[in-house]
Parts: C-alpha cells; structure tokens; sequence
C-alpha cells in the first residue's frame, strides 16, 4: 500500500502565525497545476504497480483549487496506480472557502474526508487569531460538510490571546455537538519569523503561560474521552476507526508520495529506505516540475530506527520496549529514565512496550531526546 500528498500552497493570506512555506500569488496557480501534472508524470513509475490506500490534498489551502482541478488530479494518479476500493481521499479546506453546494461538489470529485481548518467556533478568538471566518461560518460549514461527507475532521487551537479555560470549553462542547468523528487540537506556538513571534517579543500580544496550555490541552483529552473519542495520536483524537489513514501511515513508516513544493517522500526499495523532499520555491517548482526534489537522504540502520522509535512514542500504542534497547543502547541508563518518567506520571509501562500518557504527550519531544542520546 501506498500513501500520496499532494501539496497545494496556495492561501489568501498568511496567518500571523503561521511558519509553513506557501504561496499567495493566485497568478501562480495555472502555472502550478501544470507543473504539478509534469511532476506526476515524470514520476510515474515510482506509482506503477501501486495501490494507493490514502491521497491527502494538504496545504497551503488545498481547496482554492476547486472540485474540477481535484476530479482531475485523482484521474491523473489513477492513469498510474490503482486506488484501493476504500482509499482515503481528503482535502484540507478553510471554512471561507466553501459552501453547501461546494461540499456536495467535492464528494461528487472523489473527496470522501474533509480537513477543516475552523480553530474556534467563537468570534473574539478567531479574530485573535487573525482568522478570515466568523462564529457563523464555521458552525454553518461543519454542518454542510458533515451531511455530504461525514468523515469530516476539524482542527482547533488553544492558546489564543486572552482565552481562557471556559472559552476552550466552549469549542470542545461544539465539537461533541456536532459529533464530529475527528478532531485535531493543536496548542498555538510562537515560531520565530512570524508576525506574532514579533508581536509577542514587542509585547504587543501576550499569550497564555505554559502552564494554562497544559491545562487547555488535558481538558480537551478528558473532555473528548468522555464522548468516546480515542486519543490514538498527541494532537488527534478520533471516534472509533475514524482515524486520518494518512496520517496514521506516516506515523507507522509506511511508503508515501509527496509531490508539489516543499513536499516530503518517504521511498522504499526493499530495504533501503529513502527520505527526499521538493524544493521550497513556487517558481523554482513551476520551471523545473521533473526534477523537483532538491534533498535526499539514505537511512542507514540507526536513522531507521530512531525515526520508529520518535513517531511511535507519539501515537497512543507506544513503542516494543525492546526498540529502546536495541542500536547499543545503554540498558541501564534506559531502565532508569522509563523509571523516572513513569514516576512523573508521564509513560505506562506495559508487557512488552510502553506508551505516554496524556500528560506525557506534553513533554514527547523532552522524553523522544532522553531516550535517542
């Protein structure tokens, strides 16, 4: 099985906080979905012979592309791979950006999952946030999405300036209103070289203490456990079996397919695995789309390994506990850290493995190095 991205880095705007390479010349985009077709072309015999089982439409904003482009793409990987009768086909879209008869008309393209970017259901956050929908918009759009696709995913923030523990609350309780089957929460971080990095240096903005995301972020895991929502990822959470298959593969190392700028491969070929990514430049992109990738990178046994262990510690199964032995590994030193995070309350110690609580997720990237020195 195979797993696909494509990227489409087109927005309105730049969030204030927002780092991720994308572009907002729209005078691109015909340039850029020709070039995205030269890419896959030249690229077809890494699809040949494969079946996709998930292709994600990520972003930038995926769905400024419109139902006609994306009914094509999916045509045009289908002239070389097959697609598992039950691939997962998602779209990454802001609420802005679409209506009920758009929704209808995505499903009709081939979309069976909706990404949306809402982040909060409350006016004076979103426009904390700097967001180019309202309250109203956001509720509204769910709903059409829900009702022609309802495997429908929707992202929230905490972290906002001036939000407070009942605000985010209040977006969990429409979460479970709606009985969503998936949502991803993220905490908002302050990335150097954004607007609000330099809002919040200058003290223009002042954002909630470390300490009141934490408590944003268990609320939210207790709040959606209560609903029957499994916790199988740090930032995802997801009603039975509706996990984002996409997601899921990467985090469990299996083969996929980035293609457009500052996309991310991960090939295998037998056991040699291979990381590559495309180069972060629309125009550099649009005039070279055969030969888009500019890094690639041969794993050896350690880096394999290492990467195995850092993306299972971030899933809720955890990771064989022999893992952290192996690569000689001081056992010892292996035993006394386990020993000190699970005292924390941070990891359980199962037979045969171990995972983080959701306490523990706080602090996966502290215990990732503790454990890979």
């Amino acid at each position: 099985m195979l797993h696909c991205y494509v990227h489409i880095p087109f927005c309105r705007k730049r969030c204030s906080y927002c780092d991720f390479f994308l572009v907002t010349r729209k005078n691109l985009f015909a340039s850029f979905a020709v070039a995205l077709e030269k890419e896959v072309v030249a690229r077809s015999d890494q699809l040949s012979g494969k079946t996709i089982s998930s292709l994600h439409f990520g972003g930038g904003t995926p769905s400024v592309a419109g139902p006609g482009m994306i009914e094509h793409w999916l045509e045009l990987f289908s002239r070389f791979a097959a697609f598992s009768p039950d691939a997962e086909i998602t779209l990454e879209a802001n609420p802005e950006d679409l209506s009920s008869g758009l929704t209808e008309a995505y499903a009709a393209a081939g979309v069976n999952r909706l990404s949306l970017g809402v982040q909060s259901y409350q006016d004076r956050k979103l426009r904390a946030l700097g967001r180019e929908h309202d309250a109203r918009c956001a509720s509204e759009v769910t709903q059409w999405a829900l009702e022609s696709l309802p495997n429908t995913s929707v992202d929230l923030i905490c972290g906002a300036e001036g939000e407070t523990l009942r605000e985010w609350m209040g977006d969990l309780e429409q979460v479970c209103a709606f009985g969503l089957p998936h949502v991803s929460v993220y905490m908002l971080t302050v990335e150097p070289g954004t607007l609000l990095g330099r809002d919040t240096r200058s003290g223009k903005v002042v954002l909630p203490s470390d300490e009141c995301l934490a408590e944003f972020y268990l609320a939210a895991c207790q709040r959606l456990a209560a609903q029957g929502f499994e916790h199988y990822e740090v930032s995802n959470f997801c009603r039975p079996g509706a996990f984002s298959r996409y997601n899921l593969g990467c985090w469990h190392r299996e083969p996929y397919l980035g293609f457009g700028p500052s996309a991310h491969s991960l090939i295998v070929d037998g056991r040699q695995e291979t990381r590559c990514a495309n180069v972060s430049s629309i125009v550099r992109y649009i005039d070279h789309p055969g030969n888009a990738c500019e890094f690639c990178e041969k794993l050896d046994g350690k880096a394999v390994l290492d990467e195995r262990i850092f993306l299972s510690l971030r899933l809720r199964d955890g990771v064989e506990t022999e893992l952290l032995y192996s690569g000689n590994r001081n056992r010892a030193l292996v035993d006394e850290r386990l020993g000190d995070f699970t005292a924390r309350g941070w990891l359980e110690i199962l037979p045969g493995r171990i995972r983080l609580t959701s306490r523990g997720f706080l602090f996966a990237d502290y215990i990732t190095e503790e454990l890979l020195p």
